[in-house]
């Protein structure tokens, strides 16, 4: 089996659409009480077996009348009519008109025997005689006549609606309690790997765990796609339990998933199976990411083997495996998958392959769309939420252009672009800035990067601390000031710099991006000044100057943790963390607006937010407004 976990003959993407689409992964039909048939697809046509209205109605208050008996009637030369009685809504009428008589009567009423229309209320006066009649009316008028509606026997609705609201009415107009409807595929979920842990249970970070993604996210694709969802519990890399729930999957599912299986012995598992029990129909396809993707059946049921990091899983089966779950849910693609944008900056692609490349979008000044491709890699996370579709480039593309038009296809119909996009330093204030802000999205990319991007005009907003918020010509909208130095165990006993350079302490830095690690170099210079020394004899007394963290907690977690006696961090994070904490200065915090976005609704709400920040720096301590 060797030979096939080399990849040594990728599919085409479109061979991998047909191999896809050809798996039978269509449930039987079904039937559910009308309450729960919201969203689902009718499998058979309904006709209407009564008429609705199931009676002549009047359609508006007023008197039932013999039309004939206001023929001329008008304003100048009126006729008077005597009343019969009255009939309300919900109620069987006790009174006939005769000719010569009215009965008043409620909207929606039954017509009552002899009258054939309805003279609205406004048309008519009370007198001691009767009622006056000023205008004249036709049979038929102000007066909906049974199956007016739908008549019994008309067919209401087809095969393949889907229902909504809407439908939900006419079928309780019709009595419909129970919706013959399209059954959803049962779609078995299967994330394997030792170091995966199920969200709610403890996780033990010092031995490699993390919590399971994939499984969870795939659920929810699935389900968006019209698909019944079944997660299995994981297999670790015990082969035995992944053959057994391989097999339990398909007895029990229509399409079985996998992901993270691309270790060579778990491969060896997937195909024994699928050799004993069904067919290995495609294995790789010439994509990126994508590459290891198998497709295949096992017994009655179909299998698609993902990959494991998490964009890459849901790319590839956003891209090749909902469609089929929607046609077998008789869903018709959603109409708002792909948006068309022009990219915000140039891309550059050396590969031969077709590259599906994450995409995040913002809008410009003018409410078009923009397109950024998001690069922090198939395995992280929070690229699910940074990113909101892919670009399908094609093979052979070596670049994509600043302001080439491309399409996005959304992760869901559901994505929309952020109202504003930031990127550049992290703070904790700045956290509660973003919160006055509706659907906010920012990238904790350092002040330097920020700035970068900033520059390439992507963002809405850069975040900028430390030296780099003094040197940078923008539109400046806001800031504050922010005590930044040494988060320490209260047991390390370092009182300043010097310490931390001549004490035998461990130490955790900022990266290089980071405002707060710009701010240490110089302090470090100002040290080495007075001692007649560089920089670099400096750090390399530092035991741990190169072990860095991107986020501005990371290093005092570590502190925490014990891992470490010191960390480069602010006064807030040790005051939040119960942490000593060793003043090195103030630096301040500039939020720069693209001056071509300064009037983005968004953009001026910040500002207004950023004018005063009294209350948002309430219990932070080291954080004071300007």
């Amino acid at each position: 089996m060797s030979d096939r976990r080399e990849f040594r003959d990728l599919a085409s993407p479109e061979e991998a659409h047909e191999v896809v689409a050809s798996l039978d992964i269509d449930p039987a039909p079904e039937t559910v009480p009308l309450a729960e048939a919201r969203d689902r697809v009718l499998a058979e046509r309904v006709d209407a077996d009564i008429d609705v209205p199931g009676f002549d109605r009047a359609s508006m208050d007023g008197y039932a009348v013999h039309a004939r008996d206001t023929f001329g009637a008008d304003e100048a030369d009126p006729v008077t009519l005597s009343v019969a009685g009255e009939v309300h809504a919900g109620e069987e009428p006790d009174v006939t008109v005769e000719p010569g008589a009215v009965a008043e009567i409620s909207t929606g009423a039954v017509m009552p025997p002899g009258a054939d229309a309805v003279v609205m209320v406004e048309r008519t006066t009370e007198t001691d005689d009767g009622v006056e009649i000023r205008t004249s009316v036709a049979p038929g008028d102000n007066v909906m006549l049974a199956g007016a509606d739908i008549a019994a026997g008309a067919r209401a609705l087809g095969p393949g609606t889907r229902i909504t609201p809407r439908e939900i009415g006419l079928l309780s107009a019709l009595g419909v309690d129970e919706v013959p409807v399209r059954g959803r595929p049962q779609v078995g979920i299967l994330s394997t790997g030792d170091e995966l842990v199920r969200p709610g249970n403890p996780l033990d970070s010092a031995a490699g765990q993390i919590y399971d993604v994939n499984s969870y996210t795939l659920a929810g694709a699935v389900a968006e796609a019209g698909g019944d969802p079944v997660m299995y519990p994981h297999a670790g890399d015990d082969y035995e339990e992944m053959e057994r729930l391989l097999h339990e999957a398909a007895d029990e599912c229509d399409l079985v998933l996998s992901s993270g299986s691309t270790s060579a012995s778990a491969v060896d598992v997937i195909y024994r199976v699928i050799e004993e029990r069904g067919e290995l129909r495609l294995h790789g396809v010439a994509v990126k990411p994508g590459k290891p993707m198998l497709v295949g059946t096992i017994g009655d049921s179909a299998y698609v083997g993902l990959p494991g990091y998490p964009v890459s899983a849901l790319t590839i089966f956003q891209t090749f495996v909902a469609p089929a779950v929607r046609d077998a849910a008789g869903r018709d693609p959603p109409q708002t998958a792909t948006v068309s944008g022009t990219m915000a900056v140039q891309e550059r692609y050396g590969e031969g392959r077709r590259r599906l490349m994450p995409a995040g979008l913002v809008e410009d000044e003018s409410g078009s769309l923009l397109v950024y491709p998001v690069d922090k890699g198939s395995g992280a996370t929070t690229s699910l939420v940074d990113a909101d579709g892919f670009v399908d480039v094609p093979p052979g593309t070596d670049y994509l252009a600043e302001g080439e038009a491309v399409d996005v296809t959304l992760f869901s119909p559901a994505v929309r672009p952020p109202t504003l996009l930031g990127m550049g330093e992290d703070d904790p204030l700045l956290s509660r800035l973003l919160d006055t802000v509706s659907r906010p999205r920012y990238l904790p990319l350092g002040s330097t990067e920020g700035v970068r991007r900033f520059d390439n005009g992507v963002p809405d907003i850069a975040v900028v601390a430390g030296p780099a918020a003094d040197d940078h010509d923008a539109t400046d909208i806001g800031g504050w000031q922010r005590e930044w130095g040494l988060v320490v165990s209260p047991e390390a006993g370092v009182a300043d710099l010097g310490d931390l350079v001549d004490g035998d302490y461990r130490f955790v830095n900022r990266d290089s991006a980071s405002g707060l690690r710009r701010s240490f170099d110089d302090a470090l210079d100002a040290l080495g000044e007075e001692r007649g020394v560089g920089r670099a004899e400096l750090i390399d007394a530092i035991d741990g100057y190169e072990l860095t963290t991107k986020a501005h907690e990371s290093p005092a977690r570590k502190v925490l943790a014990g891992d470490a006696d010191a960390g480069l961090g602010l006064r807030a994070t040790a005051a939040k963390l119960d942490l000593g904490f060793v003043s090195l200065g103030t630096q301040p915090v500039r939020v720069l607006a693209n001056p071509d976005r300064r009037e983005k609704d968004s953009v001026g709400s910040l500002a207004e937010v950023l004018a005063d920040l009294g209350a948002l720096t309430d219990g932070m301590a080291g954080m004071e407004p300007e």
